[in-house]
């Protein structure tokens, strides 16, 4: 044995492995003797044990641990848990959480120190009230009209005004399918669709840009729903599927009635015409997924629960592979447009304005924003108006 081997913990080096989705094949080609550290017939480097930290997530000192550390999520659990595995949040997860929320304690302090008033509708609905009088208060909020979601020519655009009326109500809303600005850490969709923090002067949602663009809507949309509780925690919002939680199936069902009012549904439901046909219609007219315009229709009695869930796997499976397709030839896209989309246009706007009147540190805003060059920091002040 090398004498500057180091005597890292075994159980630590498995929960690092599984916990960043590495299996055993791959980081066997990235280091030679991981099957001889697992058995303990070898021991990593220094070198090796920091390049092993990295390429993880963890922290070094964890490596010196007997057993892993617990490192639970520093928010509420919403999710049901399809995968035992998901019980351990991934770093990404974690890591994301953990910006989003240095982001919003940002914010908060931000909107204290230039007067902003609370936001009266965060914490301002019970779930004992009925979900189609809350979505109503939502949709006069956004000024979310009927005739005005129809004229959005896609799933995009009526993404894109969602987000601009939360954000014009005083919502931060971020949405990424990576951590921060790093590429090469992609965020799992199988594990979270988005979460709520909670605030009154800086509440904050995040969406999983892994996800369709339909998906996304629901998801903010049931996000919403939590601010308008002040319930701050992640979620895997579905539209078809029946959560554990009374908090979740209460937020579905005030997302689906804000999305697709049942008054209209029944205005626009066709008598006789087939399912899949229905319901591609439904969630072109309405600009949802097919899976709410599925449920929408078991909701308002149309179809039998049988019908129901048969359609839903055929769908789900359909889903699935277009969300494959679209990754797998997804670029890069525009970075400034990119980046008011990761941070907040909002947000991003606020810092970059204090960062320019000396009230925040250039290095925390290049922190909290992901960007590493001076050039490009005065680069996004230009793109968002800040200075001209």
């Amino acid at each position: 044995m090398s004498s500057s081997a180091i005597a890292a913990s075994v159980p630590v080096l498995r929960w690092a492995a599984q916990r960043a989705r590495l299996d055993d094949a791959s980081l066997t080609r990235r280091f030679a003797k991981w099957p001889l550290w697992l058995s303990g017939a070898a021991q990593p480097t220094l070198k090796q044990l920091e390049d092993f930290a990295r390429l993880t997530h963890t922290a070094i000192g964890y490596f010196f641990l007997p057993e892993p550390p617990a490192l639970p999520l520093p928010v509420p659990d919403f999710r049901t848990l399809r995968d035992a595995a998901l019980a351990q949040p991934s770093s990404e997860l974690l890591d994301m959480l953990y910006l989003c929320q240095q982001r919003q304690a940002w914010y908060h302090d931000h909107a204290r120190l230039h007067g902003h008033p609370p936001l009266s509708f965060i914490g301002s609905a019970r779930t004992d009230e009925p979900a189609h009088a809350v979505a109503q208060r939502l949709r006069e909020a956004l000024d979310l009209s009927a005739a005005a979601r129809r004229q959005w020519p896609s799933w995009n655009e009526a993404l894109r005004q969602l987000i601009a009326r939360a954000e014009g109500i005083g919502i931060l809303v971020m949405t990424s399918s990576v951590v921060g600005s790093s590429s090469h850490r992609r965020l799992d969709v199988g594990e979270f669709r988005g979460f709520a923090l909670a605030d009154a002067h800086a509440p904050l949602i995040f969406l999983n840009g892994s996800d369709s663009k339909a998906a996304q809507m629901f998801t903010l949309a049931h996000e919403l729903a939590h601010l308008w509780l002040g319930a701050t925690g992640v979620s895997d919002p579905q539209a078809g599927a029946v959560p554990e939680q009374f908090t979740e199936r209460w937020c579905n069902q005030v997302a689906a009635e804000l999305l697709m009012p049942m008054q209209e549904l029944h205005g626009a439901y066709q008598q006789g015409q087939q399912i899949p046909e229905q319901i591609q219609r439904l969630a072109r007219e309405f600009k949802v997924s097919t899976l709410v315009a599925l449920r929408r229709l078991y909701d308002a009695g149309y179809i039998s629960e049988a019908t129901l869930w048969r359609h839903y796997r055929q769908e789900q499976e359909r889903l699935h592979a277009l969300r494959e397709r679209e990754r797998d030839a997804g670029g890069g896209g525009d970075f400034y447009r990119s980046l008011g989309a990761r941070s907040s246009k909002r947000f991003t706007q606020a810092l970059v304005s204090s960062t320019l009147e000396g009230l925040t540190s250039f290095s925390e805003a290049f922190r909290l924003l992901g960007v590493k060059k001076s050039a490009t920091f005065y680069q996004v002040a230009q793109e968002f108006g800040v200075v001209a």
